[in-house]
């Protein structure tokens, strides 16, 4: 993002052969995480790109709910993504990559002004990123007795920029993901395992590419059952999560094997996937079977799965513990408070996830940019992208858990669909230049194909004898002609299918119907959320100086006080996301704002 923006940018990484590599799940999207992989591909950023290049099953999650919470989700040829990665990578101009692992940063008084590598070279820099995932005093843990210093399985930790960090003051803490064992397909027994096809309908994250996809090829579902729960069970004590070795906190949404056993007792199974790794390899990613415990004890845990008997396992799972610094220490355009242009994104926030990590590189890099060329920060709002609800749930309420992005977390997640992604962002995309003039041409001609389709089915009248076919039973027909935008309104009806009787050919792709079919069908829902974002836009408006004296407001709470004064919201708004800071306080804050403003004029 900083190299779209114009910024000669170096992207300097420990093993540039792992740029792009996907540690754990080899898959991109899910539950709003498809959504932010849109957003990031609207805004010029290469996850999506590099998705579509790779994708070897594509599925829309929650089909049979409504479309705020539909969720694209590829499972990705792990060899095909990263060097697609790379390859994207470096048709950047402004964009130089190289290796080597840092050390320290450079401070010139309280900004950062470079970074140091452990073979001796510095670099200078107007503003300093820190993406380090979880490498920071990174430790993989197999059982009990097992340790083994690491960033991820064969990468080395970064231990000295993690005490260099600590040492400028910054609170540090712990906590652990995992990631389960992988099999060798040839060796399972396909007849006792249940056959998962992708959707078949040639779906692109990416806006502005359509690259044809490579291959597809299932997924299959087994269950862990009694066996496996007696198993761990009785092996309980050897798991490094529960014998004592881990004391952190690890992602409450993706639970080890062990944590499904004791926290969920009277689940009589659990759902297991057989995930491919990718097209050249018969490798299988055993997703839901995440795990710390010892090497042999995993070994007979998979042999208790149906259609596992007599699988070879290719690699362990293992827990990995890791320091992170908890993101109420960032503004909200992440960077940290105490050093100015040094910027954190990624895991390093606290967060879990491949998305929420680049969409947290996003903001990092567009506002490191615009942080040096003195302009003001790029914020987004929480009815404008899953970006802007990611930032704020982690500067304004900070962290206890590795942070996993849900439509469930937004207010407004009927405005914030995967479909929409390009209308809601193109926009700012272009006004900050982020955005070759090829890709704003190929943007504008969707958005406009999309407005002429709305603008047909709003002005094209349908006839009873037309839209019988498409309606539905008898009870249901029209009375009177009606305009499309009305008719597709109901439940089941299609937008293709009343155009086309109607007598008007669709030529648009399919995603772009979708989206003007939802915009229809929701018109009135989507009226209501707007509204409500206007009124949260009336709030965000309220700025809060940075200076403000918060722990001199003697009208507000003591908790207020304290959490406003670590915080430091920039607005109202984000004020009032505070767990503790009540709406007296928030009524007493404009009134002491207002004091202060007058004192210090």
């Amino acid at each position: 993002m900083s190299a779209r923006l114009g910024a000669q940018t170096l992207l300097l990484t420990s093993n540039l052969d792992t740029i792009g590599q996907m540690s754990c799940n080899p898959a991109i999207g899910g539950i709003a995480k498809g959504t932010v992989v849109r957003e990031i591909d609207a805004l010029g950023g290469v996850m999506g790109r590099a998705t579509d290049r790779a994708t070897i099953q594509f599925r829309m999650l929650n089909r049979s709910k409504g479309p705020a919470v539909w969720a694209p989700r590829a499972q990705c040829d792990r060899t095909l993504y990263r060097r697609s990665v790379r390859q994207l990578l470096e048709t950047f101009p402004r964009l130089e990559l190289a290796q080597g692992m840092v050390t320290r940063l450079r401070i010139d008084g309280a900004r950062a002004s470079g970074i140091e590598t452990a073979d001796g070279r510095g670099f200078t820099a107007r503003a300093v990123i820190l993406t380090a995932g979880t490498f920071l005093r990174g430790r993989i843990h197999l059982g009990m007795d097992t340790q083994i210093a690491a960033g991820r399985a064969g990468d080395a930790p970064a231990v000295d920029i993690a005490q260099h960090i600590e040492s400028l003051g910054l609170t540090v803490s712990r906590f652990k993901t995992g990631t389960p064992p992988r099999v060798d397909g040839r060796t399972v027994d396909w007849s006792r395992v249940e056959r998962q096809d992708g959707d078949g309908i040639g779906y692109r994250f990416s806006f502005y590419e359509r690259v044809e996809l490579p291959p597809q090829l299932p997924c299959w579902i087994t269950w862990a059952g009694e066996a496996v729960k007696d198993i761990i069970s009785r092996h309980l004590k050897e798991s490094a999560l529960y014998g004592g070795a881990i004391a952190s906190r690890g992602p409450r949404y993706c639970p080890s094997v062990e944590d499904k056993v004791v926290k969920f007792p009277d689940a009589k199974r659990h759902q297991v996937f057989l995930e491919p790794e990718g097209l050249d390899t018969h490798e299988l990613y055993v997703n839901g079977l995440s795990t710390s415990l010892p090497v042999a004890v995993q070994l007979e845990f998979l042999h208790a799965v149906p259609g596992l008997e007599r699988a070879r396992m290719t690699r362990p799972g293992y827990a990995i513990e890791y320091d992170y610094y908890p993101p109420t220490q960032l503004t909200p355009w992440l960077e940290t408070k105490a050093i100015e242009h040094l910027f954190f994104a990624g895991q390093i926030n606290g967060t879990t996830g491949y998305e929420e990590a680049a969409g947290q590189g996003v903001v990092a890099g567009i506002n490191a940019v615009r942080r040096l060329r003195g302009e003001e920060p790029v914020l987004f709002g929480r009815d404008e992208a899953y970006l802007g609800v990611l930032v704020d749930d982690l500067v304004t309420r900070g962290v206890d858990e590795p942070y996993r992005l849900f439509t469930s977390r937004s207010e407004f997640r009927l405005l914030l669909r995967q479909d929409n992604a390009l209308r809601r962002l193109l926009p700012l995309g272009e006004r900050l230049g982020l955005l070759t003039s090829a890709e704003l041409s190929v943007a504008e001609g969707r958005l406009q194909d999309e407005e002429r389709l709305l603008a047909t089915a709003r002005t094209t009248s349908i006839t009873p004898r037309q839209a019988a076919p498409v309606v539905g039973p008898s009870g249901t027909e029209l009375a009177e002609p009606t305009r499309v935008a009305s008719v597709v309104r109901r439940p089941g009806v299609s937008l293709r299918g009343l155009l086309e009787a109607a007598g008007v050919t669709v030529t648009c792709d399919d995603g772009i119907l979708a989206s003007a079919e939802i915009e229809l069908k929701y018109d009135g829902y989507l009226a209501r959320e707007r509204q409500a974002a206007g009124r949260l836009a009336e709030l965000a408006s309220f700025v809060l100086p940075v200076e403000l004296p918060y722990l001199e407001l003697q009208s507000l709470a003591t908790e207020a006080r304290q959490k406003l004064d670590r915080v430091r919201p920039t607005s109202l708004a984000q004020a009032a996301r505070i767990p503790g800071v009540s709406p007296s306080d928030l009524h007493n804050l404009v009134v002491e704002t207002a004091r202060w403003r007058r004192r210090v004029a």
